[in-house]
């Protein structure tokens, strides 16, 4: 008989449910993801340092795990909710099952739960903190101690640690990937196009970089209040006053942004899925995209000569800029894709395209 877990949340409110995965106690910010499919690209995922990460679809774990389709080696997540998991995955690509998997990864998960009662709570209260125990007792002192908990150093905990280098057979552009918490999607994409990567830590600084003579800079994805890496921000400014042509993505969508005098913003609970959609703003097309963030650029602080070149179809935030004087744009959305849709993943052959124009 399975053991019993617990989901408390920081408004007092308890889930039981049952343990799988890691038998560990753990706290983190309870958010959901609407995606379908691409679990093990969400579990690899390392915007989702600190938190606790909720699944909108019923059924996970059916495909198994294929570590061909993670974005990192070791998760980042601090725990997993999921209404049910597969015991018997079936697929060819398979290696292995999602509770083993967890188990190995010292990720504690909870299923059986009601789903989708728990993100209705989300989405009415926004982002909770919140808590898998194995016993329902829970005290006033400890709801106290749960309100508490802020995710703190995440990008110094996800970016590499070291400079990394990747060559492609044919080379054609030399770019610098800043990485926040990079998914290697990214990289590969990059790969794709011709380009020779280095790969470097987040607190590298711009002379350094500039050293390297890029065709380009990628700056990446990854986790956290973007407006607490004020000392990366810095060295973006730099970056940007030395007009190296630059694209950006979720996080370093944000960081350029805050480098430019622009200001961020918390949403009430986020956009995580892949079926997110955003509009281009000089078209109206709209396209349906993956994110994964809890911060957005608020478009009205955008200095001149930057304009939001996408929105979100649904709240109507900034989901990218460009920026008319230097040769730089950004998105919030994932235009790697995986997991999710590739509709814009064109926005790497601009980023080449711009590399072949400077």
């Amino acid at each position: 008989m399975s053991k019993k877990a617990y989901l408390v949340l920081e408004n007092g409110t308890v889930f039981e449910g049952e343990a799988f995965g890691a038998e560990k106690e753990t706290t983190g910010e309870l958010v959901f993801t609407t995606a379908m499919t691409g679990y093990l690209e969400t579990l690899t995922d390392p915007s989702y340092f600190g938190q606790v990460v909720l699944h909108t679809f019923p059924l996970i774990g059916n495909y198994g795990v294929i570590p061909a389709d993670f974005e990192t080696d070791t998760p980042a997540l601090k725990g997993y909710i999921v209404r049910e998991w597969c015991q018997a995955p079936s697929n060819f690509r398979c290696e292995g099952q999602l509770d083993a998997f967890l188990k190995e990864k010292g990720v504690p998960g909870v299923c059986g739960i009601d789903t989708r009662a728990l993100t209705r709570i989300v989405r009415e209260y926004g982002v909770l903190n919140c808590k898998i125990q194995y016993t329902p007792d829970v005290t006033a002192e400890d709801l106290e101690k749960l309100k508490e908990y802020k995710i703190v150093n995440a990008v110094e905990s996800t970016t590499s640690q070291e400079i990394e280098r990747f060559e492609p057979e044919n080379v054609k552009y030399n770019v610098v990937l800043m990485d926040f918490g990079a998914k290697h999607n990214i990289g590969r994409e990059l790969e794709k196009r011709g380009c020779r990567l280095t790969v470097v830590p987040a607190h590298t600084t711009a002379e350094e970089i500039i050293a390297m003579n890029p065709d380009g800079i990628m700056l990446s994805n990854g986790p956290g209040d973007p407006a607490k890496n004020t000392a990366v921000i810095a060295e973006l400014k730099k970056l940007c006053d030395a007009k190296i042509p630059m694209f950006g993505i979720c996080l370093g969508h944000q960081l350029m942004a805050l480098s430019q005098g622009a200001q961020t913003e918390k949403l009430h609970y986020g956009h995580r899925g892949a079926n997110q959609p955003a509009k281009e703003t000089a078209t109206g097309r709209v396209f349906i995209t993956s994110q994964n963030h809890g911060y957005a650029v608020i478009s009205d602080s955008l200095p001149e000569g930057a304009v939001a070149s996408f929105v979100n179809g649904n709240d109507g935030t900034c989901e990218g800029v460009d920026y008319s004087y230097m040769p730089a744009f950004s998105v919030q959305f994932h235009p790697e894709a995986c997991g999710g849709p590739q509709d814009t993943g064109f926005l790497f052959d601009r980023f080449t395209s711009m590399m072949d124009n400077n």
